[in-house]
């Protein structure tokens, strides 16, 4: 499947706080206001893009860097947010912000933070190559609910990634 990342334009924020709300992606994120969006589009520091798939080029998410600008080349996949799931979608974004990452904005480590009850997206990103830096235990509330669940800290460094696109492991 083809997936293209475009910048996110103003006009597209409708549907990017649409797809943030929708129920089968809230458990796993939490929720940005639209100005929180309108400044990451805005703010030099991040990228926020608009998950294209197809010939259509229909939209299918959206996904958020920061610290495209940082001094110590740490670079965060801030967001992933899909409206498909199960296409193989997700995965061709992550390899796409991987070289983005490290070949684009020269980052020296590529991180995230995933919610403990998102296995799924832990699963994705292990067998993309991030590894477990640590746990921040019941850091953020569960929407909806009384409890709390523990992020999960995951990175790729430079080398490791070079190292994936080595042996083919990153694909075409």
């Amino acid at each position: 499947m083809r997936v293209h990342l475009r910048p996110t334009m103003l006009s597209d924020l409708d549907y990017v706080v649409s797809v943030e709300q929708d129920g089968s992606n809230l458990p796993f994120i939490t929720p940005w206001e639209r100005t929180q969006h309108e400044g990451a589009i805005r703010f030099p520091d991040s990228r926020h893009f608009i998950v294209e798939v197809g010939e259509g080029s229909e939209r299918a998410g959206f996904v958020i860097l920061q610290g495209c600008r940082n001094p110590n080349r740490s670079v965060e996949l801030k967001r992933i947010v899909l409206g498909p799931k199960g296409q193989g979608i997700g995965r061709a974004c992550v390899r796409q912000l991987k070289k983005l990452a490290f070949t684009q904005l020269q980052a020296h480590r590529f991180w995230l933070d995933v919610k403990g009850l998102n296995v799924r997206a832990q699963e994705l990103y292990r067998d993309e190559g991030f590894v477990e830096e640590g746990r921040l235990r019941e850091s953020v509330k569960v929407l909806g609910a009384d409890g709390y669940d523990s992020l999960i800290v995951m990175s790729m460094l430079d080398r490791e990634y070079q190292a994936r696109v080595a042996l083919g492991e990153e694909g075409a």
